[in-house]
């Protein structure tokens, strides 16, 4: 299982800062994304003089705030009840899984950016035309749900190798530091370079993605599930220790091990592989795509 924070020589408050740097970049990033969701749908109900169905999408929000609470308490119950090996298991499941939707989400993202705006208002007129209350409901709903229970996911597997009141400090942070950086570019959102601020942040989660997927391997290799081959590969810990403030810094953000066994090396490095092909074959696709002669 992995090892927790611990205090650095230049004291607990810069450790605390550490644990909590994961936490507020993903709920920072994830929380401009769903902010400027809500903001569009709120936007361009006033300029369709639907104000009135506000509370509509409020609701969604808020009940789709309650369901990604929940799911990440149980999540968190259930993980609390293993030990040992099965306790290890589950760690590196759950951080796969993590692993898996974040990247599914900084690529749909990114391809979503550009067009997010009118693509929400095409949304939202069919809504307000057809079903009214129960479609912008179910719009905000969705919308929110998908990023609580990302959110959820990624911070379970945080407080997996750091304390959890940082985790949780760190994620408030970070959301109300997205909804009030939000709600000041609301008025001016048809202006805003969406795929620029999505890419740009989209590196850290690749970065954060990749250290999730070689810890969960790390866990597999303590549980006997993937066997570690080589063990440990290198360590450096001599030249940067995980304790030092860089190395912890590098650990908590990035999955930095200093003495890794190969199977962790090949999964970590394959996944940047594994994602530079995903964006090699989308590329090509698109190409094609915006290739094809229109009838």
């Amino acid at each position: 299982m992995g090892e927790r924070c611990t205090p650095w020589s230049e004291g607990r408050k810069i450790n605390q800062e550490c644990e909590m740097l994961p936490s507020f970049l993903l709920t920072l990033r994830e929380g401009v994304e769903v902010s400027l969701i809500i903001g569009i749908i709120l936007g361009t109900l006033v300029k369709l003089d639907r104000p009135h169905l506000r509370g509509s999408v409020w609701l969604g929000v808020g009940m789709a705030s309650i369901f990604s609470l929940g799911a990440a308490v149980i999540i968190h119950s259930v993980g609390a009840s293993f030990t040992g090996r099965s306790e290890e298991i589950f760690e590196g499941v759950t951080m796969i899984i993590a692993a898996i939707v974040l990247t599914w989400v900084i690529f749909w993202m990114n391809h979503q950016a550009r067009n997010l705006n009118q693509n929400l208002e095409a949304d939202i007129r069919t809504a307000t035309s057809d079903r009214g209350r129960w479609a912008l409901f179910s719009l905000a709903f969705f919308a929110v749900l998908r990023e609580g229970i990302e959110i959820g996911l990624f911070l379970t597997t945080t407080t997996f190798t750091m304390g959890i009141t940082m985790t949780v400090l760190g994620a408030l942070l970070g959301l109300i530091v997205a909804i009030a950086f939000t709600s000041t570019l609301v008025a001016s959102i048809s202006r805003m370079q969406f795929k620029t601020f999505f890419l740009s942040t989209s590196v850290l989660m690749i970065l954060f993605s990749a250290g999730l997927v070689g810890h969960a391997v790390h866990e597999f290799n303590e549980a006997n599930l993937i066997p570690a081959l080589v063990n440990p590969l290198w360590d450096v810990s001599q030249i940067l220790s995980e304790s030092s403030a860089l190395g912890q810094t590098l650990k908590v953000l990035f999955g930095y091990n200093a003495n890794p066994s190969l199977t962790e090396v090949i999964a970590y490095f394959g996944y940047y592989v594994l994602i530079l092909l995903i964006y090699w074959f989308s590329s090509v696709y698109s190409s094609a795509r915006d290739e094809i002669p229109m009838a």
